[in-house]
């Protein structure tokens, strides 16, 4: 069982801090992005139904340079779970009580007891069923922590936004995108940007490129990786004559079609970049190609990381954030809110 003391430091000083939201007072979550607190007994924890919930939260992200959890994960006994505990950022409540319930239940809260904070409740009345329900539901799970987390950042950007670059960018090609404040725009050609956060050790970047939908298989992983090739080799490296690529050999990137605001359907490629002709760099990036139906364009935009010799999950999922704050021009003014429907 790992240790919960680290969440009870980053709790002290911060649980009178709060807001108040429709009326009452809510304390303000505590913990680090992408870290899970599960609450559930021992006997169920060190168990089948515990060994699934770890399956899949700590499963290893795809389409990493080295291998990083989708989650932190801790644990905690039902009796244990205080208030000091009850305002970690992600929390799942596992009970069992043949008492209290008849059948396995899973419902999601918001802001339960902090904010922003997500809260999954899952019952049961005893273990078997237990361990059949989290069978079924640990996908679930794992992708509604997942989205939680991308859409406070997203949000996050909507209001730390660098206003320049997203002006610049909608003049272009009629999207709506958050560029977070600490992000430049460092190049502009008639159908690609480019923008970049490079201070500190993590490097993250950010761009954007338009082009006619002609071609009924722009949809595929084929035409998207080859099209990010040729688009991409404009962006050099410290190394004269060397350019960014793709990673096939070791790590083939991967294909989604995912849904993004209200459903809308967005072709998501993840991979590694790495530059090509001398400079040793790469990283992980994540990509969404979309389809502008009044214009008749596709437009991507990507997001990728470069920390040499660091952890990069944080990091990558907070740029990667940055895509879903994408409106295309159909879009605009249509939806009051980002959200989110990841892997």
């Amino acid at each position: 069982m790992k240790k919960i003391c680290i969440i009870l430091v980053c709790t002290i000083g911060i649980l009178l801090t709060g807001c108040k939201e429709k009326g009452t007072f809510k304390v303000t979550a505590t913990g680090s992005i992408y870290e899970v607190l599960v609450v559930m007994d021992n006997e169920y924890w060190e168990g089948a139904a515990g060994d699934t919930l770890r399956a899949y939260l700590e499963a290893d992200m795809p389409c990493m340079p080295q291998m990083e959890s989708y989650f932190t994960v801790m644990q905690a006994q039902l009796n244990a779970f205080d208030d000091a505990l009850k305002s970690v950022r992600n929390i799942l409540i596992v009970e069992v009580n043949p008492d209290r319930y008849t059948q396995p239940r899973l419902h999601y809260k918001t802001d339960r007891y902090a904010h922003p904070q997500a809260v999954a409740i899952l019952t049961a009345p005893d273990k078997e069923q237990l361990t059949e329900f989290i069978n079924e539901k640990a996908e679930e799970i794992q992708q509604y922590f997942l989205r939680q987390e991308l859409t406070r950042q997203a949000s996050f950007y909507s209001t730390f936004c660098n206003h320049d670059a997203t002006e610049k960018v909608q003049k272009k090609f009629g999207i709506q995108i958050k560029i977070p404040s600490d992000y430049q725009l460092i190049r502009e050609d008639d159908d690609f940007i480019w923008c970049c956060n490079d201070n500190g050790p993590k490097r993250r970047d950010i761009v954007i490129w338009a082009y006619p939908y002609t071609d009924p298989n722009t949809f595929t992983r084929e035409f998207l990786c080859e099209k990010r090739d040729s688009v991409l080799k404009r962006i050099d490296g410290y190394v004269e004559g060397s350019y960014m690529g793709t990673e096939y050999k070791h790590f083939p990137p991967q294909f989604k079609a995912i849904g993004i605001n209200g459903g809308n359907y967005c072709a998501e490629l993840r991979g590694l970049w790495k530059m090509k002709g001398g400079a040793a760099m790469g990283g992980p990036f994540v990509q969404h190609t979309r389809l502008d139906e009044i214009n008749q364009r596709v437009i991507t935009v990507e997001s990728f990381v470069y920390a040499a010799g660091q952890k990069k999950r944080n990091t990558y999922r907070q740029s990667e954030a940055v895509l879903y704050t994408v409106k295309l021009p159909q879009e605009i003014n249509q939806i009051k809110e980002v959200s989110v429907k990841p892997e």
